[in-house]
């Protein structure tokens, strides 16, 4: 036990001093910090893309559904974030142009402030529970290799991804997160093999699956199936986190190109979780709780060196992911609400100041969080729902459907949100359906049906919208 809490240990030193280093070399202005100056190339790129999309609750949230519910159906889940990222294409170009720092932003310049203002706060619901989820996986990691209390290894786990995020910002969590996904790859790579050699191997495995767990669908019905796999799909198709990376690159040929660099290594992560978990499904069978499959599956079942390996890449990912959330959620609260209506006036060295100081505030509320929701993955589902039915239909018609008006817009969001917080706190999900198969729908349909009956209200001229945000780029190159 005390090998894998010095590898946990070294990992953690290694990045906590990176972060430190860039940021007395590297940060020196708010656009340092938020887009790492807008030049990020792309291997980081692909790797920062990578890695904050798959974190905890890859490893542990949707790893306990494909436990439950087998392989087939474990597939057909994951297979909501690839989907999502051929569709994330034909966005990554357009984003790079308006060279924004949050989604907020980018509403507020379609719909108004008030568009921005209620973006910023549904994101912030739903971050801030992509968080927790992140600090707890983290500790169940500690917990399991140190037999430390689980409260107060995730407390310990949330402080440091807490300072790492405050050191450098957006340069030390790229490059960083860069690292953790060569690392997490790689160690997954290895323990494939090594897993599935006592049970005669993947085909074999696959042929001996038990009932229940055989099947495309396991115990869901096709609607079940359809409302897990929504969410992935539309928070992919909206994540703040892709956006600001995509803002972060050279230009938007590097944004497209990494977007396909991204492609290319969900498949090869999404592939090797469900193999592992497929293996623990024989090798650690009648577990109660199966968010920890993948890092039991290290400790007990593989050799040392082995099992390291996966611990520090599962810890890897759970870091990355969290820093890039409370980065992103501070920087929608910093330049969409503070710095845009209370400190008009502030200057960069303010902003600065200001961003670090929520990661803090906004690090502590995920910890708190996850206190009262320790079921991963029902803060995932809520999480993502709320963020792709708030935000990314609201996002999508704001770049391409030019008949969107504010009123629209702004119904859009709300309806979104509204649906998803009464499906899921008041109904408390009817016929087991998760809340995206009806609040994405209507998103969308009340964006439509409102922007068409107020469209004699208002003019609405999308290359405005980017022939500005170019000029406003050029004019800052200069």
């Amino acid at each position: 036990m005390s090998a894998y809490l010095v590898a946990i240990l070294m990992y953690m030193t290694l990045v906590i001093g990176f972060g430190l280093y860039v940021s007395k070399k590297k940060v020196k202005t708010s656009d340092d910090f938020s887009v790492a100056g807008r030049r990020l190339p792309m291997i980081v790129l692909v790797g920062t893309l990578l890695a904050t999309w798959c974190g905890a609750g890859g490893i542990t949230g949707s790893a306990n559904f494909t436990y439950n519910q087998g392989p087939w159906t474990g597939f057909l889940y994951f297979s909501g974030a690839p989907l999502g990222i051929l569709l994330l294409y034909f966005i990554a170009g357009q984003v790079r142009k308006l060279s924004a720092y949050t989604i907020p932003e980018i509403l507020a310049r379609r719909y108004g402030d008030f568009a921005g203002c209620l973006a910023t706060l549904c994101i912030f619901l739903a971050y801030v529970g992509i968080i927790s989820y992140q600090f707890l996986a983290a500790g169940n990691i500690i917990n399991i290799v140190t037999g430390m209390d689980l409260n107060t290894a995730t407390l310990l786990c949330a402080l440091i991804i807490i300072i790492l995020t405050v050191t450098g910002g957006m340069i030390s969590v790229a490059y960083t997160d860069a690292l953790s996904a060569f690392i997490m790859v790689g160690s997954f790579l290895i323990a494939v093999p090594l897993l599935f050699a006592p049970l005669g191997g993947i085909a074999e495995a696959f042929k001996n699956l038990p009932a229940g767990k055989n099947t495309l669908g396991g115990s869901l019905t096709p609607a079940q199936t359809l409302s897990y796999l929504l969410p992935i799909i539309f928070l992919m198709l909206g994540d703040q986190n892709m956006i600001q990376r995509f803002s972060a690159a050279k230009d938007s040929n590097e944004a497209k190109k990494s977007n396909i660099g991204m492609f290319i290594g969900e498949v090869v992560v999404v592939i090797l979780i469900v193999l592992i978990v497929t293996a623990g499904i024989f090798l650690l069978p009648d577990l109660k709780r199966a968010d920890s499959v993948i890092f039991l599956l290290a400790v007990q079942k593989l050799p040392l060196w082995a099992g390291l390996g996966v611990i520090v890449g599962s810890m890897a990912f759970v870091v990355t992911t969290a820093d890039s959330y409370l980065l992103s959620s501070a920087s929608n609260l910093t330049y969409d609400v503070w710095f845009k209506y209370v400190r008009k006036s502030g200057g960069d060295r303010e902003k600065l100041v200001f961003l670090r100081i929520l990661i803090v505030i906004i690090g502590a509320a995920g910890y708190v969080l996850g206190r009262y929701f320790p079921d991963i993955l029902s803060i995932q589902m809520y999480s993502y729902t709320m963020y792709g039915a708030a935000i990314t239909p609201a996002l999508l018609c704001a770049l391409f459907y030019r008949k969107a008006t504010k009123i629209g817009g702004v119904a859009g969001i709300l309806a979104g949100a509204a649906v998803t917080m009464i499906w899921e706190t008041v109904l408390h999900k009817p016929f087991g359906l998760v809340s995206a198969l009806i609040s994405v729908p209507v998103a969308f349909l009340v964006i439509l049906l409102v922007s068409n009956l107020t469209q004699h209200m208002e003019k609405v001229d999308l290359d405005s919208m980017y022939l500005a945000a170019e000029q406003s780029s050029a004019g800052g190159r200069k």
